[in-house]
């Protein structure tokens, strides 16, 4: 696995700009991509975006996992390549979030309940996805990361953030 610094802070230029498409799947981006999931579950991550890792194109890891259990089981960790969302529910959900940019921050976020996220997997396959609750917010702030904004930037209340 490649050495990769997190990127951190609010004012971070990685963090804070747009990222660019992946135009060819190529073993470069597989790499990257597997190495993406490993980052994810060494800093027990529920999502990471290519840009808090220094690269600022449009990759996503995230986890998806089964609400209805006591203990959140685990389903899948997906890798997303230049994911959109198709659609998303008018209901919403505020939750608190942190992230592994931001660390030792907590803050309240209104998302989306429900939506669906097409993507291209590993291969290079479109995918298309229904996700709702949590792992649609995971989904949601992955996906901001793509487009330059924290969740810091979302709080209901600008001033009202939590240490951990």
């Amino acid at each position: 696995m490649q050495k990769y610094i997190i990127q951190t802070g609010d004012r971070n230029p990685i963090l804070r700009s747009k990222s660019e498409f992946v135009d060819e799947i190529t073993p470069e981006i597989k790499t990257f991509c597997q190495d993406l999931i490993k980052l994810m579950r060494k800093h027990d991550g529920v999502g990471l975006a290519a840009p808090q890792v220094g690269k600022n194109i449009r990759i996503i890891a995230t986890t998806q996992r089964d609400m209805k259990k006591t203990k959140e089981a685990l389903l899948a960790e997906t890798i997303m390549i230049n994911p959109e969302i198709k659609e998303f529910s008018k209901d919403t959900i505020i939750g608190e979030e942190a992230c592994i940019s931001l660390p030792d921050i907590l803050g309240k976020v209104k998302r989306y309940k429900s939506l669906t996220v097409e993507y291209l997997d590993i291969k290079g396959n479109k995918q298309k996805k229904k996700l709702k609750d949590f792992n649609a917010v995971i989904v949601q702030h992955e996906m901001d990361h793509l487009e330059g904004i924290l969740f810091t930037d979302k709080l209901i209340k600008k001033n009202n953030v939590k240490k951990m």
